[in-house]
């Protein structure tokens, strides 16, 4: 195990414990009920840089726009992807940045922490209850409101898709505002969302157009997946070989990984790129996306079309894709007919 490593591991534990703490003990202290129209400012954090991670808080996003229409957001992350994923979201104002590896940045790194007391805000909002990071920057800011995702809510009053690491945010971020003593309305979790402009779209479909030129639907495949999430190439060899005689009359192609890797040896046609912005577009003319739980499976949902996620170790609960006419195949409690029934399923009506 290298030096940064261990070093890395120790910050973790250390951070677990000197945060462990923070929010339950002022989660309820709130000066009054909150009137949602006098919300201006509000700082979400998510200090993590990774794709999935950033898209899988659109949602929360999306809400806290919907429920405070005069505010704007502040979000407090690392990387730098958030310009990339949240580039036409309107109510996003400032994009705190750490940077992805702070051994190598350690002033950007500190830099990046002492923003959070740069700007009073209304409410500052933890976006994962598991996170030291997060709790400890809720802490720091200067907020008149803090949820820190730690309120108490007894299980069986908890809605069914609680689990949900794109939901629960949005749930922990309701139950506070009631209570606080806020009405805020029960409907439907946002979906993922990359917001596109129609000229990306366009763009999209004119690079889909290229690659098969005719007017059939396009279903779409990612083989690879990180570590064991990865199905072999005997396993992707069958599947594929069965998708290809069920479904003749669509074209069937490959978006391949940033590793520019195929488990069907490039079997069919491909397309690449390190765009994110133009791989959405181009997922976005797709009919339907199939490929194991990955980044690239949360793009293809942020894109709103048909997903079936194939799962076999990560929980189908708390990652499924769940927009419309999506759904998560845990492939080994399921066989290879189900698999293909699913995807005609969700291939109607598209």
């Amino acid at each position: 195990m290298s030096f940064k490593i261990k070093v890395n591991t120790w910050r973790r534990a250390a951070m677990r414990g000197i945060t462990a703490g923070i929010g339950k003990s002022n989660a309820m202290k709130t000066a009054s009920a909150i009137d949602p129209m006098q919300i201006k400012r509000v700082l979400i954090s998510r200090p993590n840089h990774r794709l999935g991670n950033l898209l899988l808080i659109t949602p929360l996003v999306q809400e806290v726009t919907q429920l405070f229409p005069n505010c704007t957001i502040d979000l407090f992350i690392k990387g730098n992807l958030g310009p990339i994923v949240f580039e036409n979201y309107k109510s996003i104002d400032q994009i705190i940045r750490l940077p992805k590896k702070h051994f190598d940045e350690l002033g950007n790194y500190a830099k990046g922490w002492l923003q959070l007391k740069n700007k009073p805000y209304d409410l500052a909002i933890n976006a994962d209850k598991n996170s030291s990071s997060g709790r400890l920057s809720v802490q720091l800011a200067q907020a008149t409101y803090k949820c820190f995702g730690d309120l108490e809510v007894d299980i069986a009053q908890q809605p069914k898709d609680y689990a949900h690491i794109a939901k629960y945010p949005v749930y922990d971020l309701r139950n506070f505002l009631t209570s606080v003593g806020m009405a805020v309305v029960k409907k439907p979790i946002p979906n993922l969302l990359l917001a596109l402009s129609d000229v990306e779209i366009a763009n999209g479909k004119v690079l889909l157009d290229q690659l098969v030129p005719n007017d059939k639907k396009t279903i779409c495949l990612f083989t690879f997946a990180t570590g064991a999430k990865c199905y072999s190439v005997a396993w992707w060899a069958v599947f594929y070989e069965r998708i290809k005689m069920e479904f003749a009359a669509y074209n069937i192609i490959e978006v391949l990984p940033v590793e520019n890797v195929s488990q069907i040896d490039f079997a069919a046609p491909s397309y690449y790129s390190k765009d994110i912005r133009e791989i959405t577009a181009f997922l976005k003319n797709t009919a339907i996306f199939i490929g194991a739980d990955s980044g690239m499976m949360h793009l293809a949902s942020a894109a709103q079309i048909p997903i079936v996620g194939l799962f076999s170790v990560t929980d189908t609960e708390k990652y499924a894709p769940y927009n419309p006419k999506s759904v998560a195949i845990h492939t080994d409690h399921s066989s290879i007919d189900e698999w293909i029934q699913t995807i005609k399923v969700a291939l109607e009506h598209h």
